[in-house]
């Protein structure tokens, strides 16, 4: 029993850390002999502010409901995204999902977020602080923001790239030790 206890804290704990973020609900009616019977689908954005976002859609009867389960199922589906010093994106990226395509762009520090609607609060919740992202064509906003985290599947950390390459980040950027530049001063 004790051990349940510290498991439904340590959610808690989790669940707390979390920012969620409403970006849409439809009203569906499904009409019937007697009139027409209502139900509410909802998209919604959960992220950590730390680097951790997700998203997910829920449908119910009630809107609380469905906000509900499209919560729940954010939380299922959270992906870690690697951010540079904290605050932005590390590179350049296009993403696209149906008719959705975006591109979303690395900022210097104090530019803010530059992003339309669902986009905006992808990137509240991930914690990115200076971006820029443009939406290009559908503004349907199930498929922008699919398509922005198809953009952030391709983003690769110089971190990554050099365990991937066996080198060192400095050796990935092109910066050399003093000790190398000494090798190559010799060698002329």
């Amino acid at each position: 029993m004790a051990r349940i206890d510290k498991q439904d804290k340590k959610n808690n704990k989790e669940d707390s850390d979390l920012v969620d973020k409403l970006v849409g609900i439809n009203r569906v009616a499904k009409v019937v002999k007697g009139g027409r019977r209502f139900g509410f689908a909802a998209l919604v954005v959960v992220g950590d502010q730390r680097g951790k976002v997700g998203f997910g859609t829920g449908k119910a009867k009630e809107v609380p409901e469905a906000i509900k389960k499209a919560t729940d199922d954010a939380k299922k589906n959270m992906v870690k995204v690697p951010m540079k010093e904290g605050r932005t994106l590390h590179h350049d990226m296009k993403g696209h999902y149906g008719a959705g395509r975006v591109v979303l762009r690395s900022a210097p520090s104090g530019t803010g977020i530059i992003a339309g609607g669902p986009m905006r609060a992808v990137f509240e919740t991930l914690g990115v602080q200076d971006v820029v992202a443009k939406s290009i064509g559908t503004s349907n906003p199930h498929n922008m923001i699919k398509a922005t985290f198809d953009a952030f599947n391709s983003m690769n950390s110089p971190r990554s790239i050099a365990n991937k390459r066996s080198m060192k980040v400095a050796e990935i950027f092109g910066n050399q030790t003093k000790s190398d530049i000494n090798k190559n001063s010799k060698a002329s």
